[in-house]
């Protein structure tokens, strides 16, 4: 057997229809729309903007979401075509299943895990901030050792563990209850979106966008050119929306019809809303007043200088209910985010269970909420471990590079399905091929390659962990491959894996080697963490000659 097989088409399509045993059909096409501007509005514009805008891209952010969307759209194109072909739980992990074999299929499985756990502790972090502001309108103060991990001078984040295990327990009751609830807090979400563009227009401060592109601070990433790319790739998680409608094609009612109008009519209404929202939130406030920990909860800081300025220089409100209503609004729409991101995380682990990969208890779904509710409990610790314990910075930038990988591999397998099945039915076709999947291979390829290195190592680091699984169990209880694997594939799989051990080693050298950074945990964690390996794998390559 092969860890190159393909999963048949076929295969997967009578899973989909296999509703009995299968997940709950309960979302129309705007339900599904919904979904998707729940998850795309709230991670991009109300946590990690401030961060990019003080720390890389000046003003010229609404620069950098704009380049973010041209690497959406050319995904978003290919996630249409796939979804429309394959109406299976999973995402991408299931389109590479299709197209690239099991193996390859593992590796962007393990990716999404990693993307959707991340980005679902990122928002947490961000809704935790918002609350602690929230509250202090009324008087109310959180300690800082209650709201901040231990790298950023706190205890634990005990704000972003509550909502994680929120959001978790309401998926466990149900897709349908959960739909519910995020389409009420989208459209209240979307109209504050709407009140904040309108109102923050007439306090624009032109001096703001002065200049709009601010200089290079002579390192790489900080402002101009370079700036404006990486605060692009930072930012481009908060476009995971439409690739969490991609993971719920199995409870769709019409997938065929329904999943390309979800990801496409999600992604535009969200892009132009997010160039908007930007420009707005950097023309009331300058940019440096974005820095420092309060830079998670940016358009709180906006809408407290909507108003007119005092002799004193100081700023009164002109609309002192908006301010509470649009942090209240706020707290709803993170709440939605993560929610969609926990969802779209357990279906792509529940794919994986159900082909073998992983023990089966994460593929059985509750038998009175058809939920595979045990899946939801396991990423309910381990995100709440993350949002707790982790720093806002550290997983927003591994939720982007997890994004960014996975686009590429749906781009890539668009263009070997269309040369390995030209004639499977597909009820939309990606227009342009092979433009459009080669751009967005380019655009987010060039996206990666702008993101911090430290990023990159914690990214192989978890590709090797994932690696660890694949060969220790994955393999040996492929459901396709029957639990037969051979020794040149395990071959094929260690060699890989000393591949990634070069390469961390590597990128740790380099990382290391910029005085300006001071990484000497993570240097020393990398090189440890790869010489162990270099003896797992080296002993699995030798074992398998």
């Amino acid at each position: 057997m092969s860890i190159w097989k393909r999963k048949p088409l076929s295969q997967l399509l009578a899973e989909a229809e296999d509703s009995e045993k299968g997940l709950k059909k309960t979302l129309t096409a705007s339900g599904l729309v919904a979904l998707g501007v729940g998850a795309i509005i709230g991670a991009g514009l109300f946590s990690i903007t401030g961060l990019a805008a003080s720390v890389n891209a000046g003003p010229a952010i609404s620069i950098s979401f704009l380049i973010a969307a041209f690497g959406c759209i050319f995904a978003g194109l290919c996630y249409a075509e796939f979804s429309s072909m394959i109406p299976v739980a999973g995402s991408a992990y299931t389109y590479s299943f299709a197209t690239m074999g099991e193996f390859i299929a593992w590796i962007i499985g393990w990716d999404l895990v990693l993307e959707y756990a991340v980005g679902a502790a990122t928002v947490s972090i961000s809704w935790s901030r918002y609350l602690g502001k929230f509250l202090e309108t009324f008087g109310i103060h959180i300690d800082d050792n209650l709201m901040l991990s231990p790298f950023e001078g706190g205890i634990i984040n005990l704000p972003a563990v509550f909502i994680v295990m929120l959001m978790s327990l309401i998926l466990i009751r149900g897709t349908q209850e959960s739909a519910f609830v995020n389409n009420i807090i989208v459209l209240l979400k979307v109209s504050v979106v709407l009140i904040f563009i309108a109102v923050g227009w007439q306090y624009i401060k032109p001096e703001n966008y002065t200049p709009y592109i601010p200089e290079n601070t002579g390192k790489f990433g900080e402002f101009g050119f370079s700036g404006i790319i990486r605060a692009a790739a930072i930012v481009f998680f908060a476009y995971i929306g439409f690739d969490a409608v991609s993971t719920a094609a199995q409870e769709a009612k019409n997938p065929k019809r329904d999943m390309p109008i979800g990801i496409l009519l999600s992604l535009g209404i969200c892009t132009i809303l997010y160039i908007l929202f930007a420009h707005v939130m950097t023309g009331v406030v300058n940019y440096q007043a974005f820095a420092g920990k309060d830079g998670i909860a940016p358009v709180a800081i906006a809408v407290e200088a909507m108003g007119p300025e005092g002799a004193n220089g100081m700023i009164t409100p002109a609309y002192p209910w908006l301010n509470n209503a649009i942090l209240l609004a706020i707290l709803g729409g993170y709440s939605s985010v993560i929610m969609v991101l926990l969802m779209g995380q357990s279906r792509v682990f529940f794919s994986m269970s159900k082909d073998g990969l992983i023990p089966k208890v994460f593929s059985e779904v509750h038998a009175k909420f058809r939920t595979p509710a045990k899946n939801n409990l396991l990423f309910m610790v381990i995100v709440s471990v993350f949002a707790a314990f982790i720093p806002a910075r550290v997983v927003g930038e591994m939720t982007s590079i997890g994004t960014l990988f996975a686009f590429i591999l749906v781009c890539l397998g668009v263009l070997i399905m269309r040369k390995k099945m030209p004639e499977a039915p597909r009820a939309f076709r990606t227009p342009l091929v092979p433009f459009v999947p080669i751009a967005g291979v380019l655009v987010c390829l060039f996206m990666m390659v702008f993101l911090p290195l430290d990023t990159w190592i914690r990214l192989i680091v978890w590709m090797m962990i994932g690696f660890d699984l694949y060969i220790f169990y994955g393999m040996k209880n492929s459901a396709l491959n029957k639990g037969q694997f051979s020794l040149k594939n395990q071959k094929t799989v260690a060699g890989s894996g000393l591949g990634m051990v070069i390469t961390l080693i590597i990128i740790a050298f380099i990382h290391h080697s910029d005085p300006t950074i001071d990484d000497v945990y993570l240097y020393y964690f990398s090189l440890a963490f790869a010489i162990i390996h270099a003896f797992v794998y080296g002993y699995s390559f030798k074992k398998a000659k």
